[in-house]
């Protein structure tokens, strides 16, 4: 193809285009037109299940029913107990821009999921699309559509409620099914669909079957009403869609900023995950993947995960609709806030507040797994046969018992002993923590102190021992607690120096040369934007002229650094997320590793009063259930559980 050809549809004169084949400007029909707008708005199943569910909420439905086969590819069926439409409605749902939900005359107040009238004409335009519909004190209507071509409205059975089929999707645009995945991954994304919008919509039913082979098929996803408040709905529909594990670890949020609130539940930092599959943020009710909400979470736990793991949350964002747009892409999934800087300000603050909150709990996830590594393997699951005990040993075992148990004593002369029992023992070391006698003023004389709360009571017990010198055994009063002494330790120095660096500021080193910077014209207005976010973290950065700046100071406790990579790595952050966090992670990664060679190394021994002042400090200080890195400082066991694990229970 030549240059000229190429760029035929641009306005650059071409001598070699005669007046005769001259490109035409031709207006495509609704057939087409509809094709093109499926391309934007029904990417695969999983998008064309969202919109009709969308639509069934909308329509006031509070039990909702999806049935699909082979992924969703050949069918789709979508039945609710909404409103309903009535046979002259019919028509109008399949026609371009047509919709109940709005009067075109404000595109900012909008408060249904749906609004645009093109899931349904794009639906039709790919598919073989039938809906059902009866509408109170209306006779049922049926209308069908099959690649753009309608036919006309019908009678039908119905006894409420609406009912949309959608067969053969993408047969009207094969060339579309190429980019199909397997079944299995189309039906995978389908129940995540569907699970994102019960989260958002607690008060509603869901159910998804897989119907593929015929039949009634068989239930994949089922979540039933949720009542109470709004807290308690939220709190057991996450349960039941996320998990129990999160629910029992997550914290409370509930905050309110200038017109948006902020509500819903955050994980604890112990318990993390993998990868960012456990994050879900809902602005209006509407699930959004947008990267300034989840750059915020991220914000929010960076001071307590290590890079490879991500938190589990899941957030809503209330406001007035007109302070954020929703009609920024076809599929609604982004959004756009007119103080982009007050959603993300907010969601780091609540969370980093009831983190803080949040105190020295870990995660229960943490114990369990503990209690897992500790159960006795199975004999049967090797193939070995079970070994059976008598349950009354013999005479002659019963007294070798009774012999070893004897403690030592003095033996009279005409009964003397021959098994020293426990005496064996007397030499070896002990790590039990015994209460030392302190003496009183009144009296001089060593009694056992006697403080008004019993130290067992305390959120993480009474130190018991110490063992391979890096791990205090607690006892608390209905279970045990395990400390990572270091891991511990390290989490306690390095709050105590983020509080001193908060209080004192972040010492300044000014440059003896000033290091100059070129950049672009939107970089260096950027930077310069948020100068004095970067003063406050020992960063001086003033303009030089032009589109260069000059680095005056740098912060003292990083040493030597790159001012310009330092910059420009800046820049990138500010360009992804809108705000930037590196200097103030890089300070951290510095007093992270100065406590963790400040803190208690592991190896040493430690008296039975450190120990307790340990778990005292741990139970006062903030985020000291995990260390610097994310994993966790201690593990608390159940007396309940330790006697299932010997089979007392």
């Amino acid at each position: 193809m030549g240059l000229h050809a190429k760029f035929r549809g641009m306005s650059i004169a071409d001598p070699q285009i005669s007046q005769e084949n001259r490109p035409i400007i031709r207006q495509l029909d609704d057939s087409a037109i509809n094709r093109i707008a499926a391309g934007e708005v029904v990417e695969r199943p999983a998008s064309a299940v969202k919109e009709l569910v969308e639509n069934a909420i909308d329509a006031g439905a509070t039990r909702i029913t999806v049935e699909i086969a082979d992924g969703g590819k050949t069918l789709i069926r979508v039945t609710d107990d909404g409103v309903g439409m009535t046979a002259d409605d019919l028509p109008l749902a399949l026609s371009r821009h047509a919709t109940s939900k709005i009067d075109g005359s404000d595109l900012l107040n909008i408060h249904t999921f749906g609004f645009r009238g093109e899931a349904l004409p794009s639906l039709g335009a790919v598919g073989r699309l039938t809906i059902t519909s009866r509408a109170k004190g209306q006779e049922a209507a049926q209308i069908r559509v099959s690649g753009g071509a309608m036919e006309p409205v019908k009678p039908a059975a119905l006894r409420s409620g609406t009912i949309v089929e959608l067969r053969d999707l993408f047969f009207a645009t094969p060339a579309r099914l190429k980019f199909m995945r397997s079944d299995r991954a189309e039906s995978q994304a389908i129940s995540d669909t569907i699970k994102r919008l019960a989260m958002a919509e607690p008060s509603v039913g869901f159910t998804l079957r897989d119907v593929s082979g015929g039949g009634d098929g068989r239930v994949t996803f089922r979540a039933d009403p949720m009542n109470g408040d709004l807290f308690d709905a939220l709190h057991g529909r996450l349960a039941h869609v996320i998990g129990r594990d999160f629910a029992e670890n997550a914290l409370r949020i509930d905050a309110t900023r200038e017109g948006l609130r902020l509500y819903g539940y955050a994980a604890l930092p112990t318990y993390s995950r993998g990868a960012a599959v456990s994050q879900f943020l809902f602005v209006n009710t509407r699930p959004v993947k947008d990267k300034m909400l989840t750059g915020a979470l991220r914000a929010a736990y960076m001071d307590f995960l290590s890079r490879d793991r991500h938190p589990a949350a899941a957030l809503f964002i209330d406001c007035d609709p007109t302070l954020v747009d929703v009609n920024v892409h076809p599929a609604k999934s982004e959004v756009r806030f007119r103080d982009p800087g007050l959603a993300r300000g907010m969601i780091v603050s609540s969370l980093r507040h009831a983190l803080a909150e949040a105190g020295h709990r870990a995660s229960s996830t943490v114990g369990g797994a503990t209690l897992g590594a500790m159960r006795p393997e199975d004999p049967t699951s090797t193939g070995a046969p079970r070994i059976y005990q008598m349950e009354r040993p013999s005479a002659g075992a019963r007294a070798a018992s009774y012999a070893a148990q004897r403690p030592d004593f003095t033996p009279a002369p005409d009964y003397p002993s021959t098994n020293p029992g426990f005496a064996e023992m007397a030499n070896s070391y002990s790590g039990r923590i015994v209460d030392t006698p302190v003496p009183t003023p009144e009296t001089g004389f060593e009694t056992d102190a006697a403080p008004e709360t019993p130290v067992e009571q305390l959120p993480l017990g009474a130190a018991r021992g110490q063992v391979h010198e890096n791990y205090i055994i607690a006892q608390t009063l209905d279970g045990m607690v395990i400390v990572d002494q270091h891991a511990a330790h390290e989490r306690l120095v390095y709050e105590k120096l983020k509080a001193q660096m908060a209080d004192t500021g972040v010492t300044a080193q000014g440059l003896l040369i000033p290091e100059i910077v070129e950049l672009s014209d939107g970089d260096c207005a950027r930077l310069l934007d948020v100068a004095d976010d970067l003063r406050k973290f020992g960063l001086g950065v003033e303009p030089f002229g032009g589109n260069a700046v000059a680095v005056r100071e740098t912060p003292a406790i990083l040493g030597e650094v790159n001012a310009e990579a330092m910059l420009r790595d800046i820049l990138d952050e500010l360009a992804d997320q809108g705000e930037s966090q590196l200097v103030q992670s890089r300070l951290e990664a510095i007093l992270s590793r100065v406590a963790c060679h400040g803190s208690i190394r592991s190896g040493r021994w430690m008296r039975g009063e450190e120990m307790n002042a340990l778990l005292r400090e741990m139970e006062a200080t903030p985020h000291s259930g995990q260390c610097n890195h994310g994993r966790p400082t201690y593990v608390e066991l159940k007396l309940a559980d330790i006697e299932r694990l010997f089979g007392r229970s």
